[in-house]
């Protein structure tokens, strides 16, 4: 799946500290290989380089929470 930036999305990656938490896509990056990298914005810092496979689209409950 893909995202576009402003998409509410969850993070899902153990080795992460915002793992499980809804942020917003502030960029996407591209690669010559066609396949894109995300920077994920949270209420606490930032996680940059997410592949796609480690976010998933937020549910509009998981967004009326913040």
């Amino acid at each position: 799946m893909s995202f576009e930036k402003d998409d509410k999305v969850v993070l899902a990656d153990k080795h992460s500290e915002f793992d499980g938490e809804t942020g917003t896509v502030t960029q996407v990056i591209e690669n010559m290989f066609g396949e894109a990298t995300y920077t994920v914005s949270f209420d606490e810092g930032q996680e940059a380089g997410v592949p796609a496979d480690a976010l998933s689209a937020a549910d509009d409950s998981e967004t009326d929470e913040e």
